[in-house]
């Protein structure tokens, strides 16, 4: 799944350390999901929009395999 996170940190000065920590997770997952390695829960996906401010189609980009469902 691709996401905007490493943008949106760089937009608000955030460290991956600190984003983790205000989403209550550590920063190793905040790693992950930037390089595209993880996908989160549907609760972290809110908690990092909420951090940013944004919906989270604004900040994750669901797309569709080639069978139908989604990544």
């Amino acid at each position: 799944m691709k996401n905007r996170i490493k943008e949106l940190r760089a937009r608000n000065n955030l460290t991956q350390l600190e984003l983790a920590q205000k989403v209550d997770v550590r920063r190793e997952t905040i790693v992950f999901l930037e390089k595209g390695k993880y996908n989160p829960s549907l609760k972290l996906a809110y908690d990092i929009s909420r951090v940013f401010n944004k919906k989270i189609e604004e900040v994750f980009d669901f797309e569709e395999n080639n069978n139908g469902s989604t990544q």
